[in-house]
């Protein structure tokens, strides 16, 4: 395997803070590779059909490019089709569906390893999310084949028992949307009520809807086992069995730990096993590696995002021209002192 090329920074991740890092370093006049293992912006393409965004445009916007839509929150595809022109627009360098299998060398001589060749680097930006790696419930049946932790559209459970295991917003909304095309969803919580941090103009909607009988919902429960055709639940007056035809669980995801760990990247003794890195200049233990985006957060998913998130492309983009550090945003002010 050959060192096949050049440039200044390898941005490893194409979502919308790796497409920020990539054309802030490359508007200082300095080289830049934006590396994804999947598509362009591959978890926005994952998520549920016409999903609505809790942000406006404005906060979606990467590069000072304007986010045109017709609806006041951005829809997936409206994000899809953003951030694909943006990319075109600002001519980057894209290495799309090339994975990345490590990292060699050090600040200035990096060479990123990937399962099609080496590239040669003198700093690397991590900005992988956390959306591609499931929390397992790690129970009996969990990989049989209508189990996912993806929920895409209802359309195809017309009829059919449906289980969904979580209690924030993307269970509501898959209950809710499962609900109106016909299906028979029932919501498994661990807790003792939907979760107070599903949006409001959402939770009205499936509390009601729970009292009425439309949707099902047993809390304070677990799953012990899933079988081709039941949900086998721990409740507090004893086992109970639900009837499922497809089982979603939408329990949450987290960062790629074993990724980090492969490009030397620690991760600190704390409850987020967040990955080591300087709050100040988002340098990580590896001198000349970068986290960007949510990633930073470890397992506190609910830290960064896109809104927050593409400032650290400003931040890093301004430390490797050389330039003093921008004036932050006061949201991202906020984030840091919390």
């Amino acid at each position: 395997m050959t060192t096949d090329v050049s440039f200044d920074i390898v941005v490893i991740g194409a979502g919308p803070v790796g497409l920020a890092c990539g054309l802030e370093v490359q508007r200082r006049g300095l080289s830049v590779c934006v590396l994804d293992k999947g598509a362009l912006v591959n978890s926005i393409i994952g998520y549920p059909t016409n999903m609505e965004f809790f942000s406006t445009p404005e906060l979606l916007e990467i590069g000072g490019h304007p986010m045109t839509t017709l609806h006041y929150k951005p829809l997936r595809e409206d994000a899809l089709d953003y951030y694909r022109r943006v990319a075109q627009t600002e001519r980057l360098t894209l290495r799309l569906y090339e994975r990345v299998t490590g990292l060699e060398g050090e600040q200035g001589s990096f060479e990123v390893v990937t399962e099609k060749g080496r590239i040669k680097a003198r700093f690397v930006i991590v900005a992988t999310g956390f959306y591609d790696v499931p929390n397992l419930l790690r129970v009996p049946g969990e990989d049989l084949p209508h189990v996912t932790h993806y929920y895409k559209e209802p359309y195809a459970h017309a009829d059919q028992d449906v289980v969904v295991i979580g209690a924030k917003n993307s269970s509501a909304k898959a209950a809710l949307q499962l609900l109106r095309a016909g299906a028979r969803p029932v919501l498994v919580v661990r807790g003792s009520e939907i979760s107070e941090s599903v949006k409001y103009w959402i939770r009205p909607d499936l509390v009601n809807r729970i009292k009425e009988g439309r949707i099902g919902c047993l809390f304070n429960s677990t799953v012990a086992s899933i079988t081709e055709t039941t949900v086998e639940l721990n409740m507090p007056d004893g086992p109970r069995t639900l009837p499922a035809q497809h089982v979603y669980a939408l329990t949450g995801y987290h960062p790629d730990f074993s990724f980090l760990n492969t490009l030397g990247i620690t991760c600190e003794a704390d409850a987020a096993q967040t990955p080591t890195h300087n709050a100040d200049t988002l340098e990580t233990n590896r001198p000349g590696l970068y986290l960007a985006g949510t990633v930073c957060g470890g397992l506190n998913t609910s830290r960064w995002f896109i809104e927050n998130g593409r400032y650290h492309a400003q931040l890093i983009a301004a430390r490797l021209a050389g330039e003093a550090a921008p004036k932050l945003p006061e949201v991202l002010q906020q984030v840091q002192l919390s």
